[in-house]
């Protein structure tokens, strides 16, 4: 259970491997300091800042973001660091808040390395202060401990760097701020090499959740924890200080992991980029470092695609604005000095255009050989249907980290696809959206549309079971007027159902009650901690609820029961995956609004209802279907039974 602190109240923290969680809401700088057991910084190399963002043990966001990860390995601090300081500040002379008093209340949560909070603080009664002490993790008979401090200071980084003992504090707090004005984010240099026993830190990853409104750009939800430092806002730049292609020796895509360091990238002739190797991420296992490499590509990619709308903006302003000098000056009427000037004006938009363009398809290149080297690297979860690794399949004897649910695209360059990784176990539930969306074509018809989302639900159903080990991932069906027989077919004729698809109101009902109370049990032995206390019959494995058409069939009753499931299953092992149109639920109003709000929507067809955290990119999302024709699905499905059957064998 998370402890919620008030100023001054402490925490024992479980483990040293911990993830820091901050949120404002607007952009603010997020360091650490750390101190002596006087409480004294000894030195600049005591801080980690955007401009320098790692310390051993330590890692901190590189740029100013409503949201940081900082990652944390406290066994791997120096022996004469007794605290831990986390530090917020506003960004100076960025046309931004200039007190913390203007902004929602901070918060900040300190968080195992599975995601599960620890300790949070919400930081209160700030006015006039620029910079504030959010935490501080100290050392106690060698334990370690968390404490909510919330200590503010007008004067900002100066005054905060100051009363900690630092004697260079003006001048690193100038740079700090001139590191963070200048976006040294997107350009810094990858640190020196670090040795096996000071890189044992992870962080976060993004995972892209929409929020499940109507058809259109829905956000992408808050990223999830991962072992290595990708962090949400922070990925590294495509394009160097110089103008380079993308740099894979960033921070954010180190090559130097623990225990065994990845493969390090080809040596490129001179003028040529380095070739991409892939697992070149930072991370502990293979599979840890696909996944932030396949983060890191995602996050590449809305950045260099931000960079180049930005320039295009940039370029139709100032042309705009020549324009409009040439209309208003008089003496562009006389003879052809106004065709002359606008045509300067276009010629200088197109050149300016053409530039961002050209550093785009350099950048975009370099991503697509990535995805190309990536791609076949992937191991099963991560991999889409066409992949030869579904043809060696075998039962998977642990869970992965994430599973693939789709693929991701900008329409600047519609065949490179990042894989859509969501991590295990689910968070929330899915809605496959059976309505019209932007991505619909306007001469399909209901049912063809319906039966495209069911067949994306036994899709990512039969997934789903595929990566986990035989027996710990149980489906279950509600197909309420039995109109999805043929889409399920290839779950029931494998076998991989406990029992056939519940039919009416009397199915209906039947299944939502053996799942809330699995849900109601297992709660309450979670909180009396008597877990053993389970009774024997209860299957203890992940729980998938498939609900077809909704809501036919469904009484009120039904209807609260699966808001309960909803709201409180995914925490104890209980997932819906909703197969609906919205507008056939019209009759509720507002009441289901919640229950829309608590999965992540997907369509059946490609759409571009996603965007992103940083910048709004609207990402096309495109359903994970097997290739027409293909049998792979129901050959998986068929070794999934047989493992099932013989016990994993």
């Amino acid at each position: 259970m998370t402890a919620e602190l008030v100023r001054g109240q402490n925490h024992p923290l479980p483990e040293t491997r911990l993830e820091i969680r901050v949120s404002v809401g607007k952009p603010i700088v997020a360091g650490v300091t750390l101190s002596d057991d006087q409480g004294k910084v000894r030195g600049t190399d005591w801080v980690a800042h955007p401009g320098s963002p790692t310390l051993p043990g330590l890692e901190v966001p590189r740029q100013a973001a409503a949201d940081h990860r900082l990652a944390v390995d406290l066994g791997a601090v120096p022996d004469a660091v007794h605290r831990v300081n986390v530090l917020l500040a506003l960004p100076v002379g960025v046309g931004g808040p200039v007190s913390f008093g203007s902004l929602a209340a901070p918060f900040v949560a300190v968080t195992g390395l599975d995601g599960s909070e620890v300790a949070s603080y919400t930081i209160t009664d700030l006015d006039a202060e620029s910079a504030v002490v959010a935490l501080e993790l100290y050392r106690r008979q060698d334990a370690w401990k968390v404490r909510a401090v919330g200590q503010g200071y007008a004067g900002g980084l100066a005054d905060m760097l100051t009363d900690q003992g630092l004697p260079q504090a003006r001048e690193l707090a100038g740079s700090i701020n001139e590191a963070v004005a200048q976006g040294l984010a997107r350009s810094v240099a990858a640190p020196p090499p670090r040795s096996s026993d000071d890189a044992r830190v992870r962080t976060t990853g993004q995972t892209a959740a929409p929020s499940p409104g109507a058809p259109g750009p829905d956000s992408i939800a808050a990223p999830q924890p991962a072992p290595a430092p990708h962090q949400p806002g922070d990925a590294s730049a495509t394009t160097g200080a110089t103008g380079g292609p993308v740099n894979y020796t960033h921070p954010s895509r180190q090559t130097s992991a623990p225990p065994t360091p990845p493969p390090v990238a080809a040596p490129a002739e001179p003028g040529k980029p380095a070739q991409p190797v892939a697992g070149d991420a930072t991370g502990w296992s293979m599979e840890e470092r696909l996944y932030n490499q396949v983060w890191g590509m995602f996050e590449d990619l809305a950045r260099s695609t931000a960079a180049y709308r930005s320039a295009v903006d940039f370029a139709e302003s100032r042309m705009d604005q020549e324009l409009d000098k040439v209309l208003s000056d008089p003496r562009s009427r006389i003879g052809n000095t106004g065709d002359v000037a606008r045509e300067a004006a276009r010629t200088k938009h197109g050149l300016l255009v053409d530039r961002a363009r050209a550093a785009l398809d350099r950048d975009l290149g370099q991503l697509a050989a990535e995805s190309e080297v990536v791609e076949p690297a992937l191991p099963m979860a991560y991999a889409g249907w066409d992949s030869p690794v579904w043809h060696a399949y075998r039962t998977p004897m642990e869970i992965p980290m994430a599973v693939r649910l789709g693929d991701l695209h900008l329409p600047e360059r519609p065949d490179l696809h990042i894989p859509m990784l969501v991590r295990l176990p689910l968070e929330r539930g899915l809605w496959i959206d059976s309505g019209r969306s932007s991505g619909t074509d306007s001469l399909a018809d209901t049912d063809e549309l319906r039966r495209l989302a069911m067949d994306s639900a036994v899709a990512h159903a039969a997934r789903l079971l595929a990566v986990y080990p035989a027996g710990e991932f149980t489906v279950h069906v509600i197909d309420a007027a039995g109109s999805a027989a043929g889409a399920l077919s290839p779950l029931v004729t494998a076998g991989v159902l406990n029992e056939a698809p519940a039919a009416g109101a009397a199915g209906v009902s039947a299944v939502l009650a053996k799942l809330t109370q699995r849900v109601d049990l297992v709660q309450m032995a979670i909180r009396a901690g008597a877990a053993d206390a389970l009774p024997p019959d209860l299957d203890t494995a992940e729980q998938l609820l498939i609900v077809n058409d909704f809501p036919h069939g469904f009484d009120d009753r039904a209807v609260t029961q699966l808001r309960y499931l909803a709201d409180e299953g995914p925490a104890v092992g209980v997932h819906l995956m909703m197969v609906a149109d919205r507008e056939d639920a019209a009759e509720y109003g507002p009441l289901l609004d919640p229950l829309w709000r608590a999965l992540l929507r997907l369509t059946p067809v490609a759409d571009d209802h996603l965007a992103d955290p940083w910048v709004g990119h609207a990402w096309t999302y495109e359903p994970p279907m097997a290739p027409p024709g293909s049998r792979v699905l129901q050959q998986v499905l068929d070794q999934v039974a047989r493992a099932r059957r013989t016990g994993g064998r």
